[in-house]
């Protein structure tokens, strides 16, 4: 299996290029904070990024979704993030490194879990708020830093993806992946 990440700063676009490689036929694996984030509001918990549990959370639905079966044929995934940008987060958020986080880490990477060039989407100017996402547009160009910093560490490759319009960075990215698989 052929295991892809694309991260991103928040609102640049990220979500909207998966949806345009899902459409095309490529496998994609959702992101878990966000769902992570839904279901801990729709319990009553307004900011659940506040929670110290918060990390670990992720985590365990990173993990599940990584190891769930990928089906018949499917040779490519698609990731929107990983544990190294839950590491990101993490840090962002003053977070402590949980012994959970430190360990799947070690077993993403010693597994090899995921190829090592993972996409970046690049800002696109704005960041449009959401119940999941209240960044400013500043503050999502600090964590892209940290974001870019924590996968540099773990050794793996950044392949920018510019702005410009989804259809063309999704093509960029669907040309990487037919090209390098």
């Amino acid at each position: 299996m052929n295991r892809y990440i694309l991260a991103d700063a928040p609102g640049s676009g990220k979500t909207s290029v998966l949806r345009v490689l899902q459409a095309w036929g490529y496998v994609v694996v959702d992101e878990a904070a966000t769902d992570v984030i839904a279901h801990e509001q729709s319990q009553g918990h307004g900011e659940p990024w506040n929670d110290l549990t918060f990390v670990d959370k992720i985590i365990a639905v990173q993990r599940q979704r990584q190891e769930e079966p990928a089906g018949r044929g499917v040779g490519i995934q698609v990731y929107d993030r990983s544990p190294i940008c839950t590491l990101a987060l993490a840090h962002y958020l003053d977070h402590p490194i949980t012994a959970t986080l430190i360990g799947e880490i070690d077993r993403i990477i010693s597994e090899r879990i995921y190829d090592r060039r993972v996409f970046f989407i690049r800002p696109i100017g704005f960041v449009e708020p959401t119940a999941a996402r209240t960044i400013t547009f500043e503050d999502s160009l600090k964590f892209e830093r940290v974001h870019e910093d924590a996968y540099l560490t773990h050794g793996f490759e950044i392949v920018d993806i510019p702005p410009g319009a989804v259809a063309e960075r999704a093509s960029r990215v669907a040309v990487h992946l037919q090209t390098h698989t």
